[in-house]
């Protein structure tokens, strides 16, 4: 049985705990008694606590974050009464601020705020030791990376096989945008190259073919970034996929020449565009040249074949529903293939609380802490913005209605006025954004289209039948059959089950 079990609640399986493979990784001697349980935030908490104390450790270190700490919590709790010896030690992002505040804290012996990949060795040893620490709340230095032992080996064969791999060249941010953790995290620091690409030859010589990079400003330091995409470049091979944060308004001639030599579908760039509003990005402290950015995104994708992913944010200080769609229009016409409506979390730590009492802003006390209202955005304008969020992702990001979702605002409205009006009438009439199977989404969207626009029924059908099929399906919905002619086809193997942003990537390159 281990004396440490390192653990934490996953979104998803896929998603492997990158946080624990590092403390893992930097244990020292303490590996040898030490093992990862990872969970799914599906997973009841009773179920939890009972793999947890069935391996009946000495310690268990959880890592904690925003998607799973009301979860956490309950499994805290369970553990604390079940078993007052074990000691429980919470670390990640979500406990490192406001720690006074948190009922997890409370229940749990220890929290390590900060960067624990060193501390957490540390405090193990010392507990082993019976040397109990008296401090709840132990922060972390802050480590320089080449002091620290890489977590790459310890991604098992179904992690290669079955789970998405995280890969990190450089830690913190150099800008301060006051809504994100990552503005708290200075100076950026950076793995040695040669270091860094060595691990990434291990894990390739192991099969590795997706690669999420978790660094915040990859394109931050021109040499390092051409570097690591010089090697990926030599050593392309059909399947491989790197996933890359961009900073949006930083692409110089040298790195977008290196990018254009990647096919379609390789790269995929994830650019947190969060406002257009200058006046809004100046109050928070948002350094960006909307201008550059423009030019960046005409240039990525009418030049490469780089999946663009794009982030606004919706409730930032004085952002107004006018300004919050001339933004999203403005982004349209810049032909991302996806674009991510968030809403504003208040996230612990972070400086954007300074604003709450001139612009009455309002969060949800509870996990993911939402913005509910504001000086210029009332709850029930919010609660429509939401409902446009989820919308969005339901029609536009889905890849599902690819060629579809123009239709909405093919009649002459803004994009961000036809879909809001769609967001309100699919609402109206189905009551909810989430849950809608395909086939109900696809019948709405006809509707809307021909009765609310005024379309042309047999042209939408023909444009919905060929989103409908891109995964695959073979059949004809009842709803378009006196439309089109087309028959029912013989089902491809395997299309219907591929991923379907994956898909969408191969079809819009």
């Amino acid at each position: 049985m281990p004396d440490i079990v390192l653990s934490t609640i996953n979104a998803k399986y896929i998603h492997a705990a990158f946080g624990l493979r590092y403390l893992f990784a930097n244990l020292g001697p303490l590996q040898q008694c030490a093992c990862i349980a990872e969970f799914e935030i599906s997973q009841s908490a009773e179920r939890i606590a009972e793999q947890l104390l069935a391996r009946n450790p000495r310690i268990i270190g959880l890592g904690v974050y925003i998607w799973n700490v009301t979860l956490a919590t309950e499994v805290v709790g369970i553990l604390k009464k079940t078993r007052p010896d074990l000691c429980v030690i919470l670390g990640g992002p979500e406990v490192s601020f406001e720690t006074d505040q948190q009922e997890i804290v409370r229940l749990a012996d220890h929290v390590i705020t900060g960067e624990a990949d060193l501390t957490f060795a540390e405090v193990c040893g010392r507990i082993l030791n019976g040397e109990r620490p008296t401090k709840k709340n132990i922060p972390a230095g802050l480590p320089e990376l080449k002091d620290l032992a890489m977590p790459y080996e310890f991604y098992n064969d179904d992690d290669v096989a079955h789970r998405i791999i995280y890969v990190e060249a450089s830690r913190g941010c150099p800008f301060t945008c006051e809504f994100c953790l990552s503005s708290l995290d200075v100076p950026v620091r950076q793995v040695e190259v040669g270091v860094f690409l060595a691990r990434m030859q291990e894990l390739l010589n192991r099969g590795v073919k997706h690669f999420k990079f978790v660094d915040r400003t990859f394109n931050l330091n021109l040499s390092f970034s051409m570097a690591i995409l010089r090697f990926f470049h030599e050593r392309y091979h059909p399947g491989l996929f790197l996933h890359f944060e961009m900073i949006p308004d930083r692409l110089p001639e040298d790195l977008r020449g290196l990018i254009a030599l990647f096919p379609p579908g390789v790269l995929q760039f994830e650019i947190g565009v969060q406002t257009f509003n200058e006046e809004v990005g100046a109050r928070i402290a948002r350094r960006q040249n909307n201008e550059k950015l423009e030019a960046n995104f005409r240039f990525l994708r009418g030049e490469t074949g780089v999946y663009l992913h794009a982030d606004l944010i919706v409730g930032l200080p004085g952002e107004t529903q006018e300004s919050i769609a001339a933004g999203f229009d403005r982004l349209v016409k810049l032909r991302p293939h996806e674009i991510q409506v968030g809403m504003l979390k208040r996230l612990r730590g972070t400086p954007i609380v300074r604003h709450d009492k001139e612009w009455a802003m309002v969060y949800n006390p509870h996990p993911p802490y939402e913005i509910v209202s504001n000086r210029t955005l009332d709850a029930v304008t919010m609660q429509k913005l939401k409902r446009f969020s989820r919308t969005w992702d339901l029609v536009g990001n889905s890849g599902n209605f690819v060629e579809s979702t123009p239709l909405i605002w093919s009649v002459g409205e803004s994009p961000f006025a036809s879909f809001m009006r769609w967001s309100e009438w699919l609402h109206a009439r189905l009551g909810r954004a989430h849950g809608i199977p395909l086939v109900t989404l696809a019948e709405s969207l006809f509707r809307f289209l021909t009765n609310e626009l005024g379309c042309d029924p047999d042209e939408v059908a023909s444009i919905l039948l060929r989103d409908y099929r891109r995964g695959g399906r073979p059949d004809v919905p009842p709803f378009l059959r006196p439309h089109v002619n087309a028959p029912a086809l013989s089902p491809r193997p395997g299309r219907a089950h591929m991923g379907l942003k994956r898909q969408a990537r191969h079809l819009a390159a």
